[in-house]
């Protein structure tokens, strides 16, 4: 309900326009990045990943282990996770390949490269 009320006619400008101010800036800036570089390697997650069937009841730690992908969601780029090493718990530690729009071809062969060079 929350959301319903911030999004009503009285907050429309106050938020849901900020927010678009900042999904395009941060759009424009994926965009410089894209000019130097074909693709970009980032974590996936700050940390290993959960065990199967892990769980945490603290909401922010699940929000921290999502903050590496939030990026290119909210411009809306290709990105994809795939594991390339295991932490000192012997979990798994992604890495995010992220191209740019109408790209994905690249990132599905780099994903693949890095998955061979893995094994």
């Amino acid at each position: 309900m929350l959301g319903t009320y911030v999004l009503s006619a009285g907050y429309y400008d106050a938020y849901y326009g900020k927010a678009l101010k900042v999904r395009r800036l941060l759009a424009q800036n994926f965009d410089e990045v894209y000019s130097k570089f074909d693709v970009l390697l980032s974590p996936t997650s700050p940390c290993t990943a959960f065990k199967l069937g892990e769980r945490t009841s603290d909401p922010m730690t699940m929000y921290v282990n999502d903050v590496c992908t939030i990026p290119s969601n909210l411009v809306g780029h290709p990105a994809i996770s795939v594991p390339f090493a295991s932490g000192s718990d012997g979990m798994p530690i992604g890495v995010q390949i992220l191209v740019p729009p109408m790209q994905e071809t690249l990132m599905y062969r780099v994903a693949s490269t890095l998955e061979s060079a893995k094994k």
